[in-house]
């Protein structure tokens, strides 16, 4: 399975996990929640539930209405209309074991979930997360940002002598936009160490249980969208 098609299916599944869709709505939420998805086609979507249904972490099922049914390009199965010859909609629902298969991934820490668009598709569901994930994919993702902001400002040294003026201009560029995400990343460690900081402080901590979706107290005075890690500059 390639790197883009298991981050397909995590995202599948985590918004799968907040309520069952049809494919057209769960392709509308890949595009407008999840910035990585957003040129892809049904031709990619469609693959990806039928492997999820074969596995048998999704289950297929008819929608509501019976009337409501609407022609899909690129659909592999579904049921049609005798009297309309259109396809009925088919609602995509996660199953337990698909809820369990999910959270497993959700506790996954390594290199993958630190990488552009994986991680990306982890802090979206960063609110179905447990604390101390959260923290090491945040950590994780820190790092390799500082070892790739150290070479760039080598590279940069090296060639600064050889370079134009708009070339420079762009390789600057490059390195502010990685500087600003790892600020962004220091603001959001900070605030969940506080977060964690002030439970262990509260004369009620002990007896409280951490909760997925609690945020450690994230700044609201920020916007704490993950910078687009389809900007080629910033890598």
């Amino acid at each position: 399975m390639s790197r883009r098609s298991g981050i397909l299916e995590f995202a599948v599944l985590g918004l799968l996990r907040e309520s069952p869709m049809h494919g057209y709505e769960l392709r509308k939420r890949l595009n407008t929640s999840l910035g990585i998805f957003r040129a892809f086609s049904y031709g990619t979507l469609y693959p990806c539930l039928k492997t999820l249904v074969a596995s048998g972490w999704l289950i297929e099922e008819p929608a509501g209405d019976p009337a409501d049914t609407a022609p899909v390009a690129g659909r592999p199965t579904a049921a049609s209309s005798s009297l309309t010859g259109r396809r009925a909609k088919i609602v995509y629902r996660l199953t337990a074991e698909g809820k369990e298969h999910f959270e497993e991934l959700l506790s996954h820490t390594g290199p993958d979930s630190w990488e552009d668009e994986h991680f990306a598709a982890r802090f979206a569901f960063f609110g179905q997360t447990e604390r101390e994930v959260r923290m090491r994919v945040l950590e994780g993702r820190r790092s390799r940002l500082e070892e790739r902001l150290e070479k760039m400002r080598a590279s940069l040294a090296r060639t600064r002598e050889r370079l134009d003026d708009y070339t420079l201009e762009l390789q600057r560029h490059g390195m502010e936009s990685v500087e600003r995400e790892v600020r962004w990343l220091n603001e959001l460690i900070e605030s969940e160490r506080s977060g964690r900081d002030r439970r262990r402080s509260s004369p009620e901590g002990s007896a409280q249980q951490e909760k997925p979706g609690e945020t450690g107290g994230l700044p609201r005075h920020r916007d704490n969208t993950p910078p687009d890690p389809s900007d080629d500059t910033a890598k």
